[in-house]
């Protein structure tokens, strides 16, 4: 069995949920990645099964809110918010979770990082999938924005989710990643190599998007590769849609 493409809910952004699942359903993807954020449908989980069994479309994933602007949801005690981000994809019979490693100031969540998380996927039964980040940058200088580090390399974590727009960004070898991490899940996007996390749609970038896919086909550890492209800036709804038939029809032709 082919693995299944799914997209994000951040893809759609800044459209809702429901409008997310209707374009998923109309162009053809086979489930969704819902990115917890501030829209209240993303964190209720029988709002989700109601989106889910009427557009006939699985979670695949979800995405922990932890993000800068998501900082308030579900409070502001970060292990809180992972382990409300598992229940969910219990409830959803979602079987992973992507999370980012902790900010720079979050000293405490980042004590053991690896080790605390790999025994929550272990007892809850979902893959904790840690995701790699990339360097910030400030008045022309890289500065460190997470621990233990944006990488996702040597920090012991048993599932990982490769995101490719964060590799270009960060410079980092995404074929070494693979060879050395366990990767579970892949947010397929692409990159020019700016010092902003650019989501570009994949073939629109410098990264080796094909070359990953092709790869990854294969693998017994990937279970989901899920969209997630920017299209906040585009004129209509119509270029938004071109952009994520585009990107779909580039995943399943590099998959077969």
């Amino acid at each position: 069995m082919s693995t299944p493409v799914g997209l994000s809910s951040a893809s759609c952004f800044p459209e809702t949920l429901a409008d997310t699942f209707a374009i998923a359903k109309e162009l053809g993807y086979d489930g969704i990645e819902v990115m917890v954020s501030n829209e209240i449908a993303t964190q209720d989980a029988g709002s989700i099964m109601r989106l889910s069994e009427h557009f006939d479309l699985p979670v695949l994933s979800v995405h922990a809110p932890c993000l800068l602007i998501t900082q308030r949801v579900w409070g502001l005690e970060p292990w809180g918010k992972v382990r409300k981000s598992v229940e969910l994809a219990q409830r959803l019979g979602s079987p992973i979770v992507v999370l980012h490693p902790p900010f720079r100031w979050q000293r405490k969540y980042a004590k053991n990082f690896a080790e605390k998380i790999n025994m929550l996927s272990q007892e809850s039964g979902v893959d904790i999938a840690i995701e790699n980040m990339f360097p910030w940058s400030a008045r022309n200088r890289e500065i460190t924005g997470y621990l233990p580090d944006y990488s996702v390399l040597n920090m012991g974590y048993n599932n990982v989710t490769l995101d490719l727009s964060h590799t270009a960004t960060s410079r980092e070898d995404p074929f070494e990643i693979i060879a050395r991490e366990n990767v579970v899940h892949l947010h397929l996007a692409d990159g020019l190599g700016s010092a902003q996390d650019e989501h570009l749609a994949p073939g629109r970038g410098s990264q080796p998007c094909a070359e990953v896919l092709a790869l990854l086909k294969s693998s017994t550890s990937l279970k989901s590769v899920v969209l997630e492209v920017s299209t906040r800036r585009v004129a209509t709804r119509e270029e938004r849609l071109e952009i994520l038939a585009e990107s779909l029809a580039f995943a399943r032709a590099n998959l077969e």
